[in-house]
């Protein structure tokens, strides 16, 4: 079966096509400044690198050209289309809608726009990445794969927020958590590593990059996550603030005469370790700033480590323990260093790794000898999830 699983955004659009029999990526690539001049289509497979630059004017445009791309006489790893027997659709907002990937339908897109108000930078681009692909492929079963659907198991403690309860009546305001697709992955891929059933572990995910969250995955279920509403919650990240005492929200906006969308900016654009490093959201050029004596870049990271540990304890108490760890995402996956203080004094949870293993790159066992807590990196596959309950919903539909 191929599989080809969609990443709408706003402007662009990643995409891989996936062999499920051996489940190996066919081909990737992305589609940038959709609707903007300057527009065009990158692809990458064994047959070499294809780029076209042409003007995209929706997500339409896109797919044909991602069509045009897969086909190609040159580089192309498909005949036809035809070949396609199924798309996944990365969503980022199902709200109370949906615990589980689902078939699309009519009812699913309705739902999908409805959830738009929750997530109004990614719905809409992920429902026009729906659309055509459906104008495109007729007939060829579509899956919508939910960021925040794995959280859908957090009891009701943990999602509700302490405010009159007419709110979540009248607008669904609650914790919804996000990555979850990442969070579902390596949660599952660290229990075939330790050759126990996920069902009997309890593991915390902590998937660190510009956006960074911590999940705890107790017993196969998410009962709590970092992230909350929207993903503005949690860690400080690269631009975003993480959480703060909300009565600081409306003093800023009185103080500095701003507006609610201005005062959304700043928290989202303007914060986390950006905002206090005032060099880069980037870890890395954090990283050479404070070997360079950057007091503002120390805090920024410290700031960072303080805040993910507390959530290490946090859910290890959660989950009355915690048998393994998880880092993974660009940060969590790439950064050794980072790894090792985040690490740094939890041996009194039975948390210690093996620096030499740590220094390595890839699916990685970091686990020091004696350990009673199993400590992990593993890379992130958020698309070979997507495919692989794509082919699960095609296989049983049939």
């Amino acid at each position: 079966m191929k599989i080809m699983v969609i990443n709408g955004g706003s402007s662009s659009l990643k995409y891989q096509l996936l062999d499920m029999d051996s489940r190996s990526v066919i081909a990737k690539g992305q589609c940038e400044r959709i609707g903007i001049d300057g527009s065009k289509v990158e692809q990458k497979s064994e047959m070499g690198v294809y780029t076209k630059q042409e003007f995209m004017k929706d997500h339409n445009d896109a797919i044909k050209m991602v069509f045009e791309a897969l086909t190609d006489s040159q580089y192309g790893v498909i005949k036809s289309m035809d070949e396609i027997d199924a798309v996944g659709h990365r969503v980022l907002h199902g709200g109370e809608y949906f615990s589980q990937s689902v078939i699309i339908n009519d009812e699913v897109k309705k739902a999908i726009d409805v959830c738009s108000e929750l997530g109004p930078l990614h719905n809409p681009a992920n429902l026009a990445g729906i659309l055509a692909c459906e104008k495109m492929m007729p007939g060829v079963p579509q899956v919508a794969v939910f960021d925040t659907a794995f959280h859908q198991t957090m009891p009701k403690k943990a999602y509700m927020y302490a405010l009159p309860y007419e709110y979540y009546r009248k607008y669904k305001i609650r914790k919804y958590g996000f990555h979850g697709t990442s969070h579902k992955y390596v949660s599952m891929r660290a229990a075939e590593l330790m050759g126990k059933p996920l069902e009997d572990l309890r593991i915390i995910t902590i998937h660190l990059g510009n956006g960074s969250s911590i999940t705890a995955v107790d017993h196969g279920k998410s009962i709590d996550t970092s992230m909350g509403f929207t993903p503005l919650a949690g860690l400080p990240m690269g631009t975003r603030c993480g959480t703060i005492d909300p009565a600081i929200v409306t003093y800023l906006m009185k103080k500095e005469n701003l507006t609610p969308d201005e005062m959304d900016t700043v928290m989202n654009k303007k914060s986390g370790v950006l905002g206090i490093s005032e060099i880069s959201s980037d870890f890395r050029d954090l990283d050479k700033a404070v070997a360079e004596g950057n007091a503002q870049a120390k805090l920024a990271l410290e700031m960072f480590y303080y805040s993910v540990k507390k959530y290490i304890g946090f859910y290890a108490c959660a989950m009355n323990g915690v048998d393994a760890i998880v880092f993974t995402a660009g940060v969590g996956e790439h950064n050794p260093y980072m790894r090792e203080l985040l690490t740094d004094g939890l041996d009194f949870m039975g948390i210690e790794i093996d620096k030499e293993e740590n220094q390595k790159s890839g699916e990685l066992d970091i686990t020091k000898e004696g350990a009673r807590v199993r400590t992990f990196v593993i890379p992130t596959n958020e698309e070979l999830m997507i495919a692989l309950d794509t082919q699960k919903l095609v296989e049983a539909a049939k």
